[in-house]
């Protein structure tokens, strides 16, 4: 009997009952050490008048154990018991739940909307500055005592890089860029070292506005502001500014607007006095504009920042900023279910 008869015998012959005698049976017969691949390494040692026709019987014969490799697992796997499975496929699928838009996001756009709808242009820029941006252009020499008023975040000191402090670095990037008329909206992310209490944030978001053109006076800033706080605030918002100091605006201004959350009467975020600082303003300084390379003696304008979280607690009646950054979607989720 030939070595391919003896082993067409044995698999033909081969009981295969169990998993394990099918495994058996495949390392047996086809697995890479297996008698039936040793015959296909031997074909080389066999006469060249006979090796087609031991070539042909070798590989029929792997085909064939093969084919019955394949029956007899298939007869294995339909005689296995079925597995009762713990998931009920006709039961109705649980409702995920859905997330909400943060109440920050939600104050952004519409306050992007409502300059937008009087023409102003919204633009964005980097997180990351370097001094010129961020001080210098803003009149802020070097040395200048108005330059610790913002604690900084450095990334870098050789050349000075850092965290922005404002969105201001938006308004010097647009005038670089842009010869007037400029009428924009910078919002954005901010970053100072304040330690975090319930009413600041080492990091918050602010949206600068500027408006450069022929003829700006502190009266159309007035305006413009007052009729933002009545679109966001209400009709019956009422608005005041007080004179304060920014190095990049001269005249400059603190603007307040009336509370609504304990209508003037005074409570904790209007600290008792009926009234809470949203923003600063000002005439745009002619050293601001000079240095971005808009002619001061031609053009004047006013520019205003405003923090959103500011505004966000004052719109939605809540009274910690911390709140914000926690990400708990029972708070979010609030201010979805009450259409805001």
């Amino acid at each position: 009997m030939s070595i391919i008869e003896k082993i067409s015998s044995e698999l033909e012959n081969f009981n295969v009952n169990t998993a394990e005698a099918l495994e058996k049976f495949r390392m047996q017969f086809l697995s890479k050490k297996s008698e039936l691949q040793g015959l296909l390494s031997e074909i080389k040692n066999v006469p060249v008048e006979e090796r087609k026709n031991f070539g042909q019987q070798v590989n029929l014969l792997k085909q064939r154990a093969q084919a019955i490799f394949e029956e007899h697992r298939a007869r294995l796997e339909a005689s296995a018991p079925t597995q009762q499975s713990d998931i009920d496929v006709t039961r109705t699928a649980a409702t995920a739940e859905l997330g909400s838009r943060h109440p920050i996001s939600l104050m952004m756009d519409e306050v992007c909307g409502i300059f937008e709808r009087i023409g102003f242009t919204t633009v964005t820029g980097p997180d990351i500055e370097d001094d010129w941006h961020i001080f210098t252009a803003l009149n802020f020499p070097e040395e200048h005592p108005a330059r610790d008023m913002q604690d900084t975040f450095f990334v870098d000191q050789k050349p000075d890089i850092a965290l922005r402090t404002h969105t201001s670095t938006l308004q010097v990037r647009t005038m670089e860029k842009q010869q007037p008329p400029i009428r924009v909206i910078c919002p954005g992310r901010v970053f100072r070292n304040e330690v975090i209490t319930s009413r600041a944030h080492c990091i918050f978001h602010q949206m600068e506005g500027l408006y450069i053109d022929k003829n700006v006076s502190f009266a159309d800033m007035k305006q413009t502001l007052l009729y933002f706080a009545k679109q966001l605030f209400g009709e019956n918002t009422r608005i005041r500014l007080r004179p304060s100091y920014f190095p990049f605006t001269e005249p400059s201004a603190e603007m307040d607007v009336s509370c609504n959350i304990c209508g003037g009467e005074g409570c904790a975020l209007c600290k008792h006095t009926g009234w809470v600082e949203i923003l600063g303003c000002g005439m745009v300084d002619p050293n601001v504009l000079e240095n971005c390379g808009i002619d001061s003696k031609v053009y004047s304008g006013f520019a205003f920042g405003l923090g959103i979280e500011r505004m966000t607690m004052l719109k939605y009646k809540t009274n910690d900023i911390r709140l914000y950054f926690e990400n708990d979607a029972r708070f979010i989720q609030q201010f979805t279910a009450a259409g805001r």
